[in-house]
């Protein structure tokens, strides 16, 4: 409840001297004790990205949202959603290869992206910076790794196709 994302086991098994299988089985229990349909909770735990974390339960999102936003919402762009699309899925890219497959400078969206913590710098290419998705991402998508993306991908263009290079 105090951290602000997922927990490794092994880093609360550290924390709690105990041993990690004992407090991945600790988890997993209590992931199922809080899924319990018979006793709705609002909060459930949910392992995100290879981190364990507790969350507002799925059952009472809209009046959290409600409580939460108050009205206010902070939308993404088309622009914004169609740059984290190609980012999610074609990750790690850079700038350059995301604006050659929107056809449009992607700069600005990217730092916006970027500040709201959407994607992360992953590396470098090159001179250039790499990006890929964050585990915020994964947590406002409700994924519990890219793995979970719907199958999108083979419609987008191969990256070879647009700057020559492949990966």
């Amino acid at each position: 409840m105090v951290v602000d994302e997922p927990v490794a086991a092994a880093d609360l098994a550290v924390a709690l001297d105990v041993p990690e299988p004992e407090v991945r089985s600790a988890l997993e229990a209590m992931r199922d004790e809080y899924a319990d349909p018979d006793a709705p909770r609002g909060f459930e735990l949910r392992e995100v990205d290879g981190g364990w974390r507790i969350y507002s339960s799925r059952l009472f999102a809209d009046v959290v949202g409600r409580f939460v936003v108050d009205g206010q919402s902070a939308r993404l762009s088309q622009a914004a959603l169609e740059t984290l699309a190609v980012v999610a899925y074609r990750q790690p890219v850079t700038r350059g290869q995301v604006s050659q497959i929107r056809g449009v400078n992607v700069d600005s969206v990217m730092k916006t992206l970027a500040a709201r913590g959407l994607v992360t710098e992953v590396g470098e290419l090159g001179g250039a910076l790499l990006y890929g998705t964050s585990t915020e991402f994964l947590e406002r998508m409700g994924l519990s790794s890219l793995d979970d993306l719907p199958p999108l991908a083979p419609y987008l263009p191969d990256l070879a196709d647009i700057d020559g290079e492949g990966r």
